[in-house]
């Protein structure tokens, strides 16, 4: 009820253009915080250095390929493969 009750009150209204541009950061940001809470973690170096920074390795390489290349495809491939690769290792 509590979810539907600002949708129903702000029907046909406009907002103010900062608070929509306000808004638009929420998506992002939750994003960031679900990123983070899985990469940095309390412990992540107890069993060592190399596998605790396997993530984070592998989340710069996404990062890059996600710049260059503007494709989601191709950046959850190369997570996959990246970390894979560096499990092995």
């Amino acid at each position: 009820m509590c979810r539907v009750v600002p949708l129903f009150a702000l029907k046909g209204r406009n907002l103010p253009e900062g608070v929509e541009r306000a808004l638009g950061f929420i998506p992002p940001a939750a994003f960031a915080a679900l990123v983070a809470n899985d990469l940095l973690t309390p412990g992540m170096f107890d069993a060592g250095l190399w596998p605790g920074a396997a993530p984070l390795v592998a989340a710069v390489a996404v990062a890059l390929v996600g710049f260059k290349s503007k494709s989601l495809l191709w950046s959850a491939l190369t997570g996959v493969v990246v970390y894979g690769l560096l499990m092995l290792i």
